[in-house]
């Protein structure tokens, strides 16, 4: 592996702080548990990882042979840091599922989290930052306010539609899944008798919601970004940004505990 001049590389350093000063927008920091590396927004920049040390600009996974010795890519093309597999295995990107052959998934501004599943269930962490070109994250703020969380605005409608569909994880069951359209659609029947629900509403609302907060910026909402088979990681990921968000509280679920149309 050739030495760049433009990398920079440091052993067992453990923050993805770039250093005093700001950092350039755009400059992409990646640790795992022994290496760092920082690279800044050069177009055809490009870094690997993987479990061949040899082979690869950050080592991850390096005793697990279910991590492919090259496993990812990182590309800086078209003012976006771009996240290519070319591993056997998928990887998760936050809560998006990344397939060998998938498009390339445009890494956001600021922090994201990038696992790969190795052997006996183990699990690699990969921490990513795209920086903004501000450097608040190195300054101490124990005193100052906490930021709330990013709310969603809904209407009625996407607040129970959503409700409805996403209950059991508002319920904290173990091993959540959506409600599927039909179900959500029924449900509502019963909540709402005097309004005509069908899967086909549910289907509308859902994807009207799913856009929006695509277009705002929320990652993974796309059928382009999550890779094949689709299934149902479009509806699970709006809904745990919905939760995430706070947009959606367990306390939402007495709304579902209330006779008909009360």
């Amino acid at each position: 592996m050739t030495p760049d001049p433009a990398r920079a590389k440091y052993n067992q350093l453990r923050s993805l702080r770039h250093g005093p000063g700001e950092p350039q927008p755009g400059t992409l920091s990646a640790l795992t548990i022994s290496e760092n590396i920082v690279l800044p927004p050069t177009p055809g920049a490009e870094a690997s990882f993987g479990r061949n040390r040899l082979d690869v600009d950050l080592c991850v996974g390096e005793d697990d042979l279910r991590i492919s010795r090259v496993h990812g890519v990182f590309t800086y093309q078209h003012g976006y840091w771009w996240l290519r597999n070319v591993g056997r295995l998928p990887i998760r990107v936050n809560t998006v599922l990344l397939h060998t052959g998938s498009e390339p998934l445009p890494l956001a501004v600021g922090y994201t989290t990038i696992f790969l599943r190795g052997n006996r269930q183990r699990e690699h962490l990969l921490e990513v930052l795209v920086s903004d070109g501000e450097d608040r994250a190195s300054q101490p703020r124990p005193s100052q306010m906490t930021v709330p969380p990013k709310r969603w605005r809904l209407t009625p409608e996407e607040h129970v539609t959503l409700t409805v569909m996403g209950q059991r994880y508002l319920a904290y069951d173990p091993h959540p899944m959506p409600l599927t359209r039909q179900q959500t659609a029924a449900e509502l029947a019963d909540l709402r008798p005097r309004e005509a629900w069908t899967a086909k509403r549910v289907e509308h609302i859902v994807s009207r919601l799913r856009q929006r907060l695509s277009d705002a910026g929320v990652a993974g909402l796309r059928r382009e970004e999550v890779g094949e088979p689709i299934g149902l990681t479009l509806t699970v990921n709006l809904i745990r940004e919905l939760i995430q968000s706070t947009t959606l509280v367990p306390m939402d679920l007495e709304w579902l505990e209330l006779p008909p149309d009360s």
